[in-house]
């Protein structure tokens, strides 16, 4: 019970820490647009951001399990790792705070004439969503370590993250660094229990797979 309880908080510190990067995007992105448009962006951004995170679990939650594929989740982690403490170094959640207010805000960002067109903002989110999507999957999928309900739990909060509380977690983010070190020192954490099992897992374990061959 105690480990579960332990496995939920780690998914909810990574769900918090990873969602400063999709407000960023998202948030630049609409704030150049004319006001009229930018909801329209934020919600695209949102909707996409929540489908690729279930269709990126439903291939996570395969590959995973193949032998090998384990550890180079397990390295990829550990990159998402490092881009998450450049940001935080960078004081990003600062800078997604803002842009995610001044899309919210028809009175600021840019008011004038479109100078982009929606269709070139959406395609700028989408590519981000892209990447960030894969980033917020791999840490849950890595915490939940096949547990269907716990995968589900973690995918469902992020996305209500991003729909209903971008800007106070990138507020509170902001305000309590802390709590962006804690999430940091989480991460670090599951990936290198990620790249253990990556090599020992008697299933599916680099080791496994070459004595296998063997």
């Amino acid at each position: 019970m105690l480990e579960m309880a332990l496995d939920f908080g780690k998914i909810v510190i990574a769900d918090i820490v990873l969602s400063g990067d999709n407000a960023l995007i998202i948030g630049m992105a609409a704030a150049g647009l004319a006001p009229e448009l930018r909801k329209k962006a934020i919600m695209f951004g949102m909707i996409v951001a929540a489908l690729l995170r279930i269709v990126f679990a439903i291939v996570a939650t395969k590959l995973l399990g193949i032998p090998g594929l384990l550890l180079v989740g397990a390295l990829l982690l550990f990159w998402v790792c490092w881009g998450l403490y450049r940001e935080i170094r960078s004081n990003q959640d600062e800078a997604a705070a803002e842009a995610m207010e001044t899309a919210e805000d028809p009175e600021q960002g840019y008011v004038g004439k479109p100078r982009r067109s929606l269709g070139q903002a959406l395609w700028t989110i989408t590519l981000a969503d892209v990447s960030m999507s894969i980033d917020n999957v791999l840490a849950v999928a890595a915490i939940a370590d096949g547990d269907t309900n716990m995968l589900v739990f973690g995918l469902g909060l992020a996305i209500l993250l991003m729909a209903f509380a971008a800007t106070i977690i990138m507020k509170l983010l902001t305000r309590y660094p802390w709590i962006s070190w804690v999430g940091l020192f989480v991460l670090i954490y599951v990936a290198g229990e990620m790249f253990y099992r990556g090599i020992w897992h008697p299933a599916n374990g680099i080791l496994a797979f070459l004595n296998g061959g063997a």
